[in-house]
């Protein structure tokens, strides 16, 4: 076997025991039902926020080291810390904490890759996605901020695909600090609508209500919406 595949069998390998032992260790706590119980998610919301307004220092700190884990090493994608960061600090705090631990995390992944598997990422990717090269080479700043706000590659790829093009630290870490706010900040708004609306109802709301509350729907259109957007810049992006 080839080392390059002996290296992703390792990699893959890690990941999945890290995985199995969050599974483990979680669902040891808790089971599916009681997680997903409206009772549940009430009750864990007021300690969030106990906790919240007892030592924001703190939990920020916590919040942003976990972000920054799930990024590298675990490979999470953005949504579901950004969901969560609405809901335990609201869209504002919650946008500057998820961002942050995005970034870094993100940043770490780069370096990972740039240093570890940049053989393994040239010899599967180069051939399809050669044609950016010449886009990173006009302006490489410009370029990363606009494939990061686009995207259209799933998240771990599209942190360690830049190593085939050697872009520059500064520049890799700015533009995904800028990229990733605006589809964050939809999502944190989604969550801290999702607070708001358990705050205010202590019976399980129906999920119409849910979804046409403003709070809910207006984030979630500008959502979708730039979604519809990033797919016909990315088809521009790529004839160019």
């Amino acid at each position: 076997m080839e080392k390059s595949n002996k290296f992703k069998l390792f990699i893959g390998l890690v990941y999945l025991i890290l995985i199995c032992l969050f599974l483990y260790f979680f669902f040891s706590k808790f089971s599916l039902q009681e997680i997903t119980s409206y009772d549940f998610i009430r009750e864990n919301r007021s300690y969030f926020v106990e906790l919240k307004n007892s030592n924001l220092t703190l939990i920020f700190f916590i919040f942003l080291v976990s972000t920054i884990l799930w990024v590298f090493p675990l490979l999470g994608f953005g949504s579901p810390v950004a969901l969560m960061g609405g809901f335990i600090f609201g869209k504002w705090i919650g946008t500057i904490v998820v961002v942050s631990g995005l970034t870094i995390g993100a940043t770490l992944l780069y370096v990972f890759g740039n240093y570890f598997v940049k053989d393994l990422i040239r010899e599967k990717f180069l051939n399809k996605y050669q044609n950016l090269e010449t886009k990173f080479k006009k302006s490489e700043f410009i370029y990363l901020l606009f494939y990061r706000m686009v995207g259209g590659i799933p998240w771990q790829l599209q942190c360690l695909l830049p190593t085939l093009f050697d872009v520059k630290l500064k520049n890799y870490f700015f533009s995904t600090l800028i990229g990733v706010v605006p589809g964050t900040f939809l999502i944190t708004s989604i969550g801290s609508g999702l607070e708001k609306i358990i705050d205010q109802n202590s019976e399980t709301p129906n999920v119409i209500d849910i979804i046409f509350s403003p709070d809910i729907y207006i984030p979630l259109s500008a959502f979708f919406g730039l979604i519809l957007i990033s797919i016909f810049l990315r088809k521009k992006f790529d004839k160019n």
